[in-house]
């Protein structure tokens, strides 16, 4: 339940099309709504602009898919990410749900009702250093697509072949936010810092042998980015890019 349903519930309150006890029916679910194993927070979206989302990984198929019933049925549309073919499978066959699979590495699905929904807004660019790092940006391109933004992607431009992010420099300057997914030693996100004026958020991700401790030398890199302004994520938290980068793409209104 978003800000947008929230006034068009009221709306219809006011115009007569809409009951008063109907209305009060869709707000007893208002802060939360118990369902078995779980809570779920349909709240969250009015507080921080960005609705609770399925975290699927070490849930069975059967409670991501029951998390995600109830959310359909409030709001209309739900995220799941962390998903393997198993959570897929369920969720496919829930009545009537519209469901976008990213792809099985990426694990990130967007379920909908198949309402008619907003014109993206903005313009988040990702870019990847390589190949092996498209999966986390894959979470955070669908994630930020399901919460209203445009989204362009750029992947295989990491610094090894430096020529090839100077390539895509017009897409870096017609962007509003860059997300910069890279492994190995993480030095990517520094490069694009460096080139520009828009936020960049920095994704270490766990890509690279030995040394690169699962992601640790990446993102003790960023940290340590000598380019003032970069945010950084947790290691492969696309997700967790993609939100922040949504919030700044899109703003905050007051009407």
């Amino acid at each position: 339940m978003d800000e947008a349903f929230l006034k068009s519930l009221l709306a219809g309150v006011r115009e007569g099309k809409t009951t008063i006890n109907k209305a009060i029916e869709t707000l007893k679910h208002l802060p939360f709504e118990n369902i078995q194993a779980a809570s779920v927070d349909h709240h969250r979206h009015l507080r921080q602009g960005v609705p609770e989302v399925v975290f699927a990984k070490d849930k069975t198929p059967e409670e991501t898919s029951h998390i995600a019933r109830a959310m359909l049925e409030r709001s209309g549309r739900c995220l799941v990410t962390r998903a393997s073919k198993a959570h897929h499978a369920e969720l496919i066959s829930i009545p009537g749900a519209k469901v976008e699979y990213s792809d099985e590495r990426a694990g990130t699905i967007a379920v909908s009702n198949g309402g008619k929904r907003a014109a993206p807004k903005g313009n988040i660019l990702i870019l990847t250093a390589g190949t092996s790092d498209i999966p986390v940006a894959g979470e955070a391109a669908v994630t930020a697509r399901f919460l209203g933004s445009r989204v362009t992607t750029a992947f295989d431009v990491g610094v090894a072949g430096i020529h090839r992010l100077f390539d895509k420099r017009e897409m870096i300057s017609g962007s509003r936010v860059i997300i910069v997914v890279a492994g190995m030693e993480g030095a990517l996100p520094s490069v694009v810092g460096g080139l520009t004026d828009r936020p960049v958020i920095a994704v270490p991700t766990s890509t690279g042998y030995g040394t690169s401790l699962g992601g640790l030398t990446a993102l003790f890199a960023m940290l340590n980015s000598c380019v003032p302004g970069i945010a950084v994520m947790n290691i492969d938290n696309g997700f967790g890019a993609a939100c922040l980068a949504h919030k700044i793409n899109v703003g905050r209104t007051t009407t």
